[in-house]
């Protein structure tokens, strides 16, 4: 496992509340929150389920509660998954140049996409991230097929 601070482990501390709020409402348990300044300025889970909505990833859903904030290259983007394309796309776009991800085992994601855009991308492999994916694919199987679009 790589860890990087004690804060980093705050943070995505944070990411994994928010994947279990996900989980607790109906919803896939992957949570995301940015960090400007060691602060998290924004904060969001998976609400594809709870909104009928195909593009409310956590990554995104994080993106629009922090809101509108100029300039995002000094942000962190903290995902208990590896963040697929749709959402890698948003870190390119928005110009973040570090992503941090709980793990890529169950889901492998866009990291190489990301890191061909400049984006230092560090996956911690977390055993809490994986287990919480792993136990929601083996009792959503066709949910989370949905999700990565399968």
């Amino acid at each position: 496992m790589i860890r990087e601070s004690v804060m980093m482990d705050e943070f995505m501390k944070a990411a994994i509340a928010e994947a279990k709020q996900g989980l607790k409402t109906g919803g896939i348990p992957i949570g995301s929150v940015l960090v400007k300044h060691n602060k998290i300025i924004g904060r969001g889970h998976n609400k594809r389920v709870q909104d009928g909505d195909p593009i409310t990833h956590a990554e995104i859903d994080c993106l629009r509660n922090a809101g509108r904030i100029g300039n995002y290259q000094d942000t962190v983007l903290y995902s208990t998954l590896m963040p697929c394309y749709l959402c890698a796309g948003a870190v390119v776009q928005f110009n973040i140049k570090k992503v941090i991800a709980g793990e890529s085992k169950t889901f492998t994601g866009a990291k190489q996409f990301m890191e061909s855009h400049g984006v230092e991308v560090i996956d911690l492999d977390l055993a809490e991230c994986q287990d919480l994916m792993k136990q929601f694919i083996e009792k959503n199987p066709r949910l989370w097929d949905e999700d990565i679009g399968q």
